[in-house]
């Protein structure tokens, strides 16, 4: 077990972080609730220590949980890549007046960070998009970029329905990948065409070692 704070202070502080006031489908956004955030984070400090004095990417970091999760989690960098401003300014907003000086944000798409952040990072983490009809194939494509980013090890979450054909994506480039954890994503109604308050999906959080 490696040090890390205890997940129930953990989960509180990142219940603070406010999300999206009004998130865009098209860029698949949902919230990433403290409870899932907080057991990944912690997941990833005790059980590899792979953030603790690490430097960090988190792919399509949204409104920041996971970022100042890892920063809060003593990260020696994180760098969030989020490509909607709109998100960014609430992540601005959720730092504030804290003393985060190991956590920034760079505006860009995840498929097109530049060459120069290759091997750049101890640890990806990443809640990526899950590629509906409208962006299918996207989960792999942040997946991908992550394997490039990464000299380490690489952190994703990803639907149970499609371990498969994540693990085989990941085996056809050369990585090994392993679901280390199995999760439940309380998705809360974020779209008028959600007919339910709140839909429970099965997620698996994966581990893989860079080479």
């Amino acid at each position: 077990m490696f040090p890390c704070m205890k997940l129930r202070v953990l989960e509180e502080l990142l219940q603070d972080v406010t999300d999206f006031t009004k998130p865009k489908i098209n860029l698949e956004q949902y919230v990433t609730p403290p409870h899932l955030a907080s057991h990944m984070l912690y997941t990833i400090q005790t059980q590899y220590g792979d953030i603790k004095d690490k430097s960090i990417a988190d792919l399509g970091s949204g409104c920041g949980a996971l970022t100042i999760g890892a920063a809060v989690l003593e990260a020696a960098f994180v760098i969030g890549f989020e490509i909607d401003p709109d998100a960014i300014d609430i992540y601005l907003d959720n730092i504030g007046d804290e003393d985060m000086l190991n956590a920034d944000v760079i505006c860009c798409d995840v498929r097109s960070i530049p060459s120069r952040f290759d091997k750049f990072f101890d640890t990806v983490i990443m809640n990526p998009p899950f590629g509906t009809k409208h962006n299918q194939g996207i989960d792999m494509q942040f997946l991908t970029r992550a394997f490039e980013l990464s000299r380490g090890a690489v952190y994703s979450l990803h639907k149970t329905s499609t371990r498969k054909h994540v693990l085989k994506t990941a085996k056809l480039q050369g990585v090994v990948g392993e679901v280390i954890a199995e999760l439940r994503y309380d998705l809360p109604a974020s779209y008028k065409f959600h007919k339910k308050s709140s839909v429970d999906i099965n997620v698996d959080l994966f581990r893989f070692e860079m080479n």
